[in-house]
């Protein structure tokens, strides 16, 4: 039965990479109706209405006398600190993605799985041997991934996603702070909501959003505030129950592989204007940095201690 059970987390994990991997597609299909900061707003705040009866069906089925409280002031700082990361995070990737192919954005947004324990040393947190080696992949695959010919110039829309990557890791860090204090389905709906407003606001004040815009451009809308949002958090939440967080990360991880995919497939068929074919040469830089991302997940200690008793035995 434990068996069965895990096997059922570990496909909803990999649902999840699957609609936060096709994500990708329709951020860069939401650009030709609406601004970045326009598609950001809108996505955020559905994102947050979607998790509000998520968040009453989970705390629902909870007997009201083991119910936690919630920590009022924790959960709101918290939610405001993580939604101001969220905000910066995905309005650089926003932007780098009208200037970049959704394979190469998904790959490159996945680095944030390394940067974080390297931005752990600022926290004084040991950082692994592996950690390095996986820095070094990653350096080769970006390399081979986003410069071309003789040219040692990466494109803005790379830098920005790169960028992006980096606020990520700053926002799993802050996470990681608040997450352990509060609900995390809570958490994430507050910050989805801050990331809403702020954004909103800003797109009012730089770009001109209309009803039109978001008309045309409803169902990239819909998919990354509804599916991304709301479904791929909520299959995160529920699939990690019982699976050791090594496997989850490696499943998660998958989402790199489906941007890549479902990008190629998407530019093929029309559905996105640009090529977003990959050359042999990004294909390789795309193996390399999704090695780079299974090496740093590994349980390396785990691994050394098992084969040291074997060897001792």
């Amino acid at each position: 039965m434990a068996g069965s059970h895990k096997i059922r987390n570990c496909f909803l994990l990999f649902m999840a990479a699957l609609v936060w991997g096709m994500a990708f597609v329709s951020q860069k299909a939401g650009m030709d109706s609406m601004g970045p900061l326009t598609f950001n707003g809108s996505r955020n705040l559905i994102g947050a209405a979607v998790l509000i009866p998520v968040i009453l069906i989970l705390r629902g089925r909870v007997h009201k006398a083991e119910r936690k409280p919630l920590p009022v002031r924790t959960t709101i700082v918290g939610g405001i600190a993580c939604g101001l990361a969220l905000t910066v995070a995905s309005t650089l990737q926003q932007f780098g993605m009208t200037m970049t192919t959704v394979g190469k954005g998904g790959f490159i947004t996945t680095l944030y799985i390394i940067l974080t324990p390297i931005l752990g040393l600022f926290l004084h947190r040991k950082v692994p041997g592996a950690v390095w080696a996986a820095v070094a992949l990653a350096v080769v695959g970006m390399y081979l991934l986003c410069f071309t010919g003789d040219s040692f110039t990466i494109s803005t829309g790379d830098l920005l996603v790169l960028g992006s990557a980096l606020v990520f890791s700053v926002h799993i860090l802050v996470i990681d702070r608040f997450s352990p204090l509060t609900d995390g389905v809570v958490l994430s709906c507050i910050q989805f909501f801050v990331c809403g407003v702020i954004s909103t606001i800003a797109a009012f004040v730089f770009e001109e959003p209309s009803w039109g815009q978001l008309a045309d451009g409803i169902i990239p809308v819909l998919y990354a505030g509804v599916l991304s949002c709301g479904v791929g958090y909520t299959l995160q939440i529920v699939g990690q129950k019982g699976v050791d967080p090594t496997t989850a990360a490696l499943i998660l991880s998958m989402e790199s592989v489906v941007a890549a995919v479902s990008g190629y497939i998407a530019g093929a068929t029309g559905l996105l204007a640009t090529d977003q074919t990959l050359t042999p040469r990004q294909i390789a830089g795309c193996a390399i940095v999704f090695a780079a991302v299974i090496v740093v997940q590994l349980p390396w200690e785990r691994i050394i201690r098992k084969r040291k008793n074997t060897t001792g035995s």
